[in-house]
């Protein structure tokens, strides 16, 4: 298959060399990237952590090196958004992210909210759905995004839980090598399924080994608080059921996949995200050269 002439610009997760965001950035610039997505939950990019003064230099900084910031990440982790008591603060926390994102010059967060249910009655689902709705809403009214990463559960499943919120401010990141790894779903349909909420992208890659549960991964409330970051670089790893692998080494269909992307008119980011790895700085510069040859 031939690949229409990739327009899209190149990201990389800063937090992926693991060396602090001043270092991760100028790794990014030197490795060739067109900009950065950088985690804003804890640490010294956490809104509560910034001034107005530390923002200014952040934005002027990073624009000195001539990298945009592609988005943020605003993963709060635990079961997403499925507890009742957990969300207020939770979406209190992601308003605050977004302000943020859109400060530095990004209107796009990304996120988990946990695994949809299949059943609406579930209380987690009418949970789910509350403060889905209520952040879809505050993100709109900011021209904003607040994009769930695609993984836990199918295309289509997930396609019809946004379109039961009415508003378009919880979009989609999508992330190929996830549906690949965990629930095997097609993510070249994946990508004509979830068109009209795509605004974002990572770039990785993966295979699948054997059955999992997705609960297994992502968690969930009542069964398990999910996998910390150390036991996820072990279960992608070293794990039986799947493997994060550098790109183009996986299951992900690049040039179908990067065909659909173009087909449906997605223009944005292809975000570099290496989760494993004892060399992330080398997988991240391989995986730059990777869609750099696509660019031609």
């Amino acid at each position: 298959m031939q690949i229409p002439k990739l327009m899209n610009k190149i990201g990389v997760i800063v937090d992926s060399y693991n060396v602090g965001v001043k270092e991760g950035l100028l790794k990014a610039k030197q490795a060739g990237a067109d900009g950065v997505q950088i985690y804003a939950v804890k640490g010294e990019f956490a809104p509560e952590q910034l001034t107005v003064n530390n923002r200014k230099q952040w934005k002027s900084y990073i624009q000195s090196l001539e990298l945009d910031i592609s988005a943020l990440v605003g993963d709060l982790g635990g079961h997403g958004f499925k507890d009742v008591a957990e969300n207020g603060w939770k979406i209190e926390k992601s308003k605050r992210i977004m302000e943020l994102a859109l400060e530095l010059g990004t209107n796009i967060v990304t996120t988990h909210i946990g695994i949809v249910p299949s059943n609406e009655n579930d209380k987690g689902y009418e949970a789910m759905h509350k403060a889905c709705e209520e952040l879809s809403l505050f993100a709109e009214s900011m021209n904003a995004h607040f994009a769930i990463e695609t993984g836990p559960e199918t295309a289509a499943h997930l396609r019809s839980f946004l379109d039961s919120l009415g508003t378009k401010g919880v979009a989609v990141n999508f992330d190929p090598a996830n549906m690949v790894m965990v629930t095997g779903d097609d993510p070249v349909q994946g990508v004509y399924t979830l068109k009209d909420y795509i605004v974002h992208t990572h770039a990785k890659d993966g295979i699948k080994l054997a059955h999992i549960d997705p609960r297994d991964v992502y968690g969930d409330i009542d069964y398990a608080a999910g996998l910390d970051h150390e036991k996820m670089a072990e279960l992608v790893e070293k794990g039986p059921a799947f493997r994060e692998v550098p790109l183009g080494e996986g299951g992900v269909d690049w040039p179908a996949y990067l065909t659909a992307l173009h087909e449906i008119g997605y223009a944005g980011y292809l975000t570099i995200e290496r989760e494993v790895g004892i060399q992330p700085e080398v997988d991240i510069q391989l995986a730059v050269n990777f869609l750099k040859r696509l660019k031609g």
